[in-house]
């Protein structure tokens, strides 16, 4: 293999050796905690413009399988993994990881001191960055310099699925029809909304009013996506006109959409919250679940409207992990209840967001 380095924006450089493609790419570094799902976490849109770090050492052990992809292509900037599995073991395997990235041309970076950039994240904040193959590590200096904040993108623009759009999702005699704006929509949402009776069409997140009132769905979810939420006002201002008429569910992005459309803050966090393992409390049943979440902004709890109230929060930080409007049926989350990876207690969710609907 050859050397790299993976070079932070604060000068700190780290010297590894380069698998999957071999394209220099910069991108927001960020960690996550998950031990298993490298895939659904490499293909899941909210990492668009991202490089992720595996804060597990053992990354690609039981292979890459096609079927369990949650969008149509890796979404990573670049991967960054203290060791990778060439080797897979797993009777479902079709490809190892690193010949993952070779077709997606995602560049990964291995056999460095994962947990040294981890706590450099965690105590400094996460920071743009850039992996590349070379001895000098002056060209990706450079390089870095040159690039733009992960802040200023709007990057839900860009995740959308041709393929998706305008394709309808369930069977069409299903009880519900649900429209989902995509901004960053995993595979694993549309099955579970499929499995509730509901046939689900996809619009992108600079969708028309008229499309989607022509289609008059039952409830609208807004998905998950990446980028900060202040770049996408011009869906704000759309669901700000939608949310007398639908009962709505947002989740990750979609919750933060859904707050600031009632006039709520958003905030960037500090390193964020991602993996398979984050204790969120519900304030009203008073239980307690793990959660898997990917999100590096949250709703400020300072700033919500009266007509919200905070049903959830993270008992990591005490952020705002989800909230319902007092009169309108509406709600989000901050969290993944479709996991993808992690923990699957959470699906009671996509219940919960039918029973609002059953309240219209």
């Amino acid at each position: 293999m050859s050397s790299g380095y993976l070079i932070l924006s604060d000068g700190s450089i780290f010297k590894g050796k380069i698998f999957g493609d071999e394209s220099m790419s910069y991108g927001e570094v960020v960690f996550n905690t998950s031990m298993t799902g490298y895939q659904e976490i490499l293909t899941d849109p909210s990492y668009r413009g991202q490089i992720v770090i595996q804060t597990y050492p053992l990354i690609g052990n039981y292979g890459i399988n096609n079927l369990i992809s949650e969008s149509n292509k890796v979404q990573v900037a670049g991967y960054v993994v203290r060791h990778y599995e060439s080797i897979p073991s797993h009777i479902s395997s079709e490809l190892t990881i690193d010949e993952f990235l070779k077709r997606e041309k995602i560049i990964g970076i291995s056999d460095l001191d994962t947990r040294a950039v981890v706590k450099k994240i965690r105590s400094k904040g996460v920071m743009n960055g850039v992996i590349f193959k070379g001895e000098n590590p002056e060209e990706g200096i450079e390089y870095l310099n040159s690039a733009p904040s992960y802040d200023s993108l709007n990057l839900a623009e860009g995740v959308s699925n041709i393929e998706m759009l305008n394709k309808k999702y369930g069977e069409s005699n299903s009880k519900y029809k649900i429209a989902v704006i995509d901004c960053g929509v995993k595979e694993n949402i549309l099955k579970l909304l499929s499995k509730r009776d509901c046939s689900v069409k996809i619009f992108s997140s600079d969708f028309e009013l008229d499309d989607l009132n022509q289609f008059n769905p039952d409830g609208i979810l807004i998905s998950p996506g990446p980028g900060d939420p202040k770049n996408m006002d011009y869906l704000v201002k759309k669901i700000r006109k939608l949310v007398k008429f639908y009962p709505m569910f947002g989740i990750c992005l979609g919750h933060q959409i859904l707050a600031r459309a009632f006039e709520a803050d958003t905030f960037k966090l500090k390193f964020g919250h991602r993996g398979g393992n984050q204790p969120v409390k519900d304030l009203i049943s008073g239980k307690v679940y793990i959660t898997a979440q990917n999100h590096g902004y949250a709703v400020d709890s300072e700033n919500v409207s009266e007509d919200l109230e905070i049903t959830h929060i993270n008992l990591n930080d005490s952020t705002v992990s989800g909230f319902k409007h007092k009169r309108l049926p509406i709600m989000g989350i901050q969290y993944h209840s479709e996991a993808s990876p992690g923990p699957y207690d959470n699906e009671y969710i996509f219940d919960e967001f039918i029973s609002l609907i059953n309240l219209k």
